[in-house]
């Protein structure tokens, strides 16, 4: 039974105990005011009528205070029920005096009915109340529960849901911590690799112009303690070899500069062509990848390029590494 159904029947218990306390009342007046007005003096009977107005008057109060007082889940001690009886025995006892007096049993029980109805719904009116304000207590205190659980399972999944995106949040921060770590890491260890083949190629090529200069000192001084018709013909020799090793070593610069030169187009190339549609041909991902690291391009990208995963691609450059692979092979269009 829901709250509205508990109000109605309320409703229909208050209307009903008016009722009988209404008609108990109007036959208390009728019945109670002849046996008054037989035991008053004549120029009082006027008066007959109070007596039982005053009784039903407290029937009355105590039939709607009992009612508040219900309503609100209270209890007024003792002196309530002592005037609720006090009332009731009162109103019994006038309307059966009549009766009673003239020794009509009948008349006596005709006349208790009113009184008793009365008693006895007083009473029955004032359990009811208080067990329907118990029962609209029980109700809301279910509601006040259910709406706590309600709010407290929308707290812990609001709770929940917050915890889950701070650590979604710190997962993803700690991802891209890694991984920028990890490009750097790349880099510095790209960055040292290009250094020492700079400092090797550096030292090969003052080894070798040294041990060009020592070489021809040492034929110029054997060609002075030659004969001296030999002179100009070991001059023009030398001459012609530092011409030769002039013209070998610009020969090696542009050389180095068209490498150089590959390696920026096939990086350009590369870095343009933008990730495949789908994952390359494992031949064609080698190619992709060789000429990627050749180029001095991340390994991330180098996957992306070719499709392939980053562990992929890094096991490449790896290999790459290992073999001391300097040139990337010419990529498959």
């Amino acid at each position: 039974m829901n709250r509205v159904q508990i109000r109605s029947s309320e409703r229909a218990l208050s209307v009903g105990t008016w009722l009988i306390v209404g008609g108990a009342m109007l036959y208390s007046v009728l019945t109670v005011t002849p046996l008054m007005a037989a035991h008053t003096p004549t120029e009082w009977r006027w008066t007959a009528p109070i007596l039982p107005l005053v009784v039903d008057a407290a029937v009355v109060i105590v039939v709607r205070l009992d009612s508040v007082l219900a309503r609100l889940g209270g209890h007024g001690g003792a002196w309530p029920v002592a005037l609720r009886w006090m009332t009731g025995t009162m109103t019994l006892a006038l309307n059966i005096g009549v009766s009673a007096l003239a020794g009509d049993l009948v008349g006596v029980a005709v006349h208790a009915v009113a009184p008793l109805l009365l008693i006895v719904t007083a009473e029955a009116g004032l359990a009811y109340r208080r067990a329907l304000t118990a029962a609209v207590l029980a109700v809301e205190a279910r509601k006040r529960a259910e709406q706590d659980e309600r709010d407290r399972a929308v707290a812990e999944r609001e709770e929940n849901r917050l915890r889950a995106a701070r650590e979604q949040r710190e997962h993803e921060t700690a991802i891209a911590r890694e991984q920028r770590e990890h490009e750097a890491r790349l880099a510095r260890e790209e960055a040292e690799r290009q250094d020492r083949i700079r400092r090797e190629e550096t030292e090969r090529a003052e080894a070798a112009e040294q041990a060009e200069r020592e070489a021809a000192e040492r034929r110029e001084h054997e060609r002075e303690q030659a004969e001296a018709e030999r002179e100009r013909l070991e001059r023009q020799a030398a001459q012609q070899r530092e011409l030769d090793a002039q013209q070998q070593a610009e020969r090696e610069r542009r050389e180095r500069v068209r490498e150089q030169e590959r390696m920026e187009r096939e990086r350009a190339a590369l870095l343009a062509a933008g990730p495949p549609p789908a994952k390359l041909p494992e031949e064609q991902a080698r190619a992709t990848v060789a000429a990627a690291f050749a180029a001095g391009v991340p390994v991330r990208v180098a996957a992306e390029l070719s499709g392939w995963s980053v562990g992929w691609a890094s096991a490449r450059y790896q290999e790459h590494r290992d073999n001391g692979t300097a040139t990337a092979p010419a990529l498959t269009q």
